[in-house]
């Protein structure tokens, strides 16, 4: 059965030769389906499969492994085509042998050494081998080919290390060209290098052999002696003389170190009474180092003099020592007021007060330090929020230059707001609390943005020292361990706990002051009369806008995220959160109150530049401006944690939903004003039109003035696009930015459109169809002319031609702004001319044949004319006047009728296309 692949072919091979663990690629044919499909691969023998990598069907990269071949096939095996052939052959070189002494490219690493006389592996590094160069000689390599001589010596190695190395291979190698004197020189240098090595063990010997000689002849004399007296009488005779020897040398000892011993007995006394001279010399000098170590700020040294003092003369009862120890007491109170004022002191470092208080506890200063330590602080930190507000009060009142509270924001490049809570970090380490900024920035800042600002940096930079003080009063991390081991560490905890609630108090004071304050200077309305003498004074020329308002609201938060890392209870910190949501409610009031008077201000920004839908930049502007207003107010909107949602309050979402409607009201009393105005009051010297505008009738040409009527169909155009589209999309605004009652904003809105937009219609009406209308009855009666008394009909009269001729060039001016407009304002006025027709039939008393005629003739003309413009009132007035008109009771009549509305329609035809229903398939597309 054949297989369904093609077994594999191997067809090249890069590189072709390489010693072992050399990288290869094989490339062929049928190589396998992928990875799991490759079962076998060898290079010269050796196995590969193990290093193998399946790139391709056509591509393998794998390593050569140590085979025992030099040369052969490279044979791959594959699950699906089995085991395959070769067209090449990979050579396998045997790798070169690097002396310690040669300069090689790569580290040569430790080896295991077979050593053939001890028939034993030795685990040394290279240098340790025997030399590269064993003859001493200069190596002259041969070129004999290394195949050559593998085949001449069989099984052989020229590695003077190997187990199988061959003499006359390493000659032929190395020295082939080397002269026999030389070889000579090389087995002196082998005999050398074998001597030396015998050398070593000789000369051991050799240093030591007086010894080995005295130690002999010791020996042979003992020997000797023992032979010759026997064994019990030279035990006897050694017994007695090693008595004698034993007291000669106790009673010379006695005599040399008789002296010895005296004097150091005297070396004692003195030294213990020199000791005592130092221990009272400690009492007497203390007074007098106390001050000096004082001066030098070496406390530490002074507090454990002190220590050491009392434990050794606090309880003295010789008057020298009591007056010299109350000399110390008295140095020592005046340093604990000296330490108690530097405590007090403000400003001061959180390491400075740690370490005063530590130093007052070991002098067991009385009171609680650490308790008044925490109350200055808490007034410092007060008073510097008052003195803050105070400095930039006066310097409001003082600098009557700075720039207004409503500077617009986007004409200047400010830097970015603080950062995020990558601050907070710093905040815990006691650095700044806010990034470098420019300092010319301050100067177009509010003055109570910049107060607020450095308030809140105060504030902010103050407190965690403040708050950590509090936690190592707690914990007792305060003292040392001198007080934890008089207890004094036990007895602080204790009063510790017993001033948790006035410490919250403090803390509660801080939070309400900095609230207070920065109320005090955005939100005045806010504080009683007896809160704002305190806390306000600020000259409220005009409220801050809202994007300074924003700016605020993200300082005060991101010093309440700055305290709250501090672990500080939230119901201390909720009165911030109270703060930042009446800030956020405020932003959004003014930025909406701004956004009206922006709204309002539209009108002056009107070009009158009408695009080919007959609308001008005003919807977009208007749309633009509501956009960009919600805009900025999203980071007011969203919430960050902790925070409540603005529209929480039902009074809230009242305020803001009527200065939405207000917004939108405005933008309509604004197009109201546009297009009501006198024709004097309008700048339209750079009236234009869209040149690419596809109009029939082209467009409107540059003017000095627009006309009324034009304003009007303009102001039209603008309300059914602000209707249909603007309106909805402000809509999905407010909806998105999490408005209440978007609904009700929407459908007060659209009814004040419609009622704009039916007013304007009606004016619109008013200018056109009346002249038309009132020019219809002189029309007909011109010439004295009386329809009982008249010719026969030749063709419509004049007057019906002019009339037709009006309602063209109200059509024209309308499609010329916006093609829409034109079947409503059509439909409109030839409602107007057939009701005034109807009526002015209605009132003729009787026809003559030829009169009934020339009256049907007309009435059909209009009607037919402006047939794709009837509505059902027109209708109605067009049936109505035929109906006051006598039946046609010949056919000749009805043919002559018939004829003379093709001949009206025929010689008018120019003039009525634009009634045609290709015009208005035209128009509506």
């Amino acid at each position: 059965m054949s297989r369904a692949r093609q077994p594999p072919l191997v067809t090249g091979i890069s590189p072709n030769e390489g010693i072992a663990w050399t990288k290869v690629t094989i490339r062929g044919e049928n190589l396998g389906t992928g990875p799991t499909d490759l079962l076998g691969l060898t290079i010269c023998g050796h196995n590969c499969l193990l290093t193998a990598e399946w790139m391709s069907a056509s591509k393998i990269v794998c390593r050569v492994g140590q085979a025992k071949n030099d040369k052969g096939d490279i044979i791959v095996t594959t699950k699906s085509g089995g085991k395959g052939t070769s067209t090449v052959s990979f050579k396998l070189l045997k790798p070169e042998k690097i002396g310690i002494l040669d300069q090689s490219a790569v580290w040569v690493d430790e080896m295991n050494y077979y050593d053939m006389r001890t028939d034993r592996n030795k685990g040394i590094p290279p240098l340790s081998l025997r030399p590269a160069n064993p003859l001493g000689i200069e190596i002259d390599k041969g070129r004999f080919p290394q195949k050559d001589l593998e085949s001449l010596f069989p099984g052989m190695s020229a590695d003077f290390t190997s187990e199988n190395f061959s003499a006359a291979w390493y000659l032929i190698e190395n020295h082939s060209t080397t002269s026999f004197d030389q070889l000579k020189t090389a087995v002196v240098n082998l005999k050398k290098q074998a001597n030396k090595k015998n050398e070593g063990s000789l000369a051991y010997v050799k240093g030591g052999l007086s010894t080995f000689f005295e130690a002999q002849d010791a020996l042979s004399a003992i020997h000797q002696k023992l032979e010759a007296d026997g064994t019990e009488k030279v035990e006897g005779s050694m017994t007695q003389k090693l008595e004698n020897v034993l007291n000669r040398a106790s009673n010379t000892a006695d005599t040399l170190f008789q002296e010895v011993l005296g004097r150091k007995d005297k070396a004692d006394s003195t030294r213990n009474a020199l000791n005592v001279l130092q221990r009272f010399k400690f009492l007497f000098n203390l007074p007098l180092n106390i001050e000096r170590n004082i001066q030098k700020g070496d406390y530490d040294v002074v507090i454990n003099d002190y220590e050491k003092a009392k434990s050794l003369f606090g309880k003295t009862e010789v008057q020298v020592f009591k007056k010299y120890y109350a000399e110390v007491e008295t140095r020592i109170e005046a340093l604990r007021e000296l330490l108690l004022d530097k405590l007090l002191e403000t400003p001061s470092t959180l390491h400075d007060q740690k370490r005063y208080i530590r130093y007052l506890s070991d002098l067991h200063a009385p009171g609680d330090p650490a308790w008044q330590c925490i109350g200055a602080q808490h007034q410092w930190i007060l008073q510097l929020m008052h003195n803050c507000k105070e400095s930039y009060v006066k310097e409001q009142k003082g600098n009557t230059l700075l720039h207004s509270p409503m500077l617009d924001l986007d004409s200047d490049v400010r830097p970015s707001p603080i950062g995020h809570l990558s601050q907070t970090a710093s905040l815990k380490r006691g650095s700044s609390f806010q990034s470098g900024r420019d300092d010319a920035w301050r100067y177009k800042a509010p003055q109570q943005v910049v107060f607020v600002e450095k308030l809140t940096k105060l504030v902010v930079s103050q407190l965690p020292n403040f708050w950590k003080l509090w936690i190592s009063y707690v914990n007792g991390s305060l003292f040392s361990e001198t007080a934890e081991k008089s207890g004094q560490m036990e007895r602080s905890k204790k009063n510790a706990r017993q001033r948790q609630n006035d410490f919250k108090k403090m803390i509660q004071e801080v939070m309400h002051s900095l609230v207070k304050l920065i109320r005090g200077a955005l939100l005045p309305f806010s504080l009683r009369e007896g809160e704002l003498r305190q806390y306000g004074g600020w000259e409220m020329k005009s409220e801050l806008s809202g994007q300074w308002l924003t700016h605020v609201i993200q300082t005060v938060r991101l010093s309440s995220e700055s305290l709250t890392a501090l672990e500080i209870p939230n119901d201390m910190l909720q009165i911030i959160q109270d703060l930042i949501l009446d800030l956020r409610v405020r932003c959004i009031i003014v930025t909406l109150q701004h956004t009206a008077e922006d709204i309002k201000r539209l009108a002056e920004k009107e070009d009158w530049v009408v695009d080919n839908e007959g609308l001008t930049s005003l919807p977009s502007q208007f749309e633009q401006c509501i956009i960009h207003s919600l805009q900025s107010l999203k980071t007011v909107l969203d919430c960050k944690p902790g925070e409540a949602s603005v529209f929480q309050q039902q009074k809230t979402q009242e305020d803001v939903c009527q200065l939405s409607i207000g917004i939108m009201q405005g933008f309509i009393d604004c197009l109201e004003q546009l297009s009501t105005k006198p024709d004097g009051d309008i700048d339209t010297s750079h009236l234009s039109v869209d040149v690419s505008s596809p109009d029939l009738f082209g467009s409107i040409h540059e003017e000095s003035s627009l006309s009324s009527e034009q304003r009007l169909l303009i102001a039209l155009s603008n309300c059914r696009y602000l209707e249909r589209h603007t309106f909805l999309n402000i809509a999905e605004h407010f909806e998105k930015h999490g408005f209440q009652g978007v609904d009700k904003i929407t459908q007060v809105s659209m009814e004040s459109l419609k009622e704009l937009d039916q007013r304007l219609f009606e004016m619109y009406i008013e200018f056109k169809a009346d002249p038309i209308v009132g020019s219809l009855e002189p029309g007909i009666y011109a010439g004295y002319f009386d329809w009982k008394d008249c010719l026969v009909p030749t063709g419509v009269r004049n007057y019906l031609k002019e009339a037709l001729v009006n309602i063209i060039a109200v059509h024209a001016e309308v499609f010329t702004i916006s093609k829409d407009l034109v079947p409503r304002v059509m439909s409109r006025v030839v409602e107007a001319v057939s009701e005034e027709l109807s009526r002015l039939m209605q009132c003729v008393s009787s026809f003559s044949k030829n009169g009934a005629l020339q009256a049907k003739l007309e009435i059909c003309a209009l009607r037919d004319t402006v047939a794709i413009y009837l509505t059902p009132e027109s209708k109605s007035s067009f049936k109505q006047a035929l109906e006051a008109l006598p039946q046609l009771s010949s056919g000749t009549d009805r043919k002559l009728l018939e004829e003379l509305l093709n001949k009206f329609k025929s010689s008018m035809h120019l003039q009525l296309t634009c009634f045609q229903a290709s015009s208005s398939a035209m128009m509506k597309t």
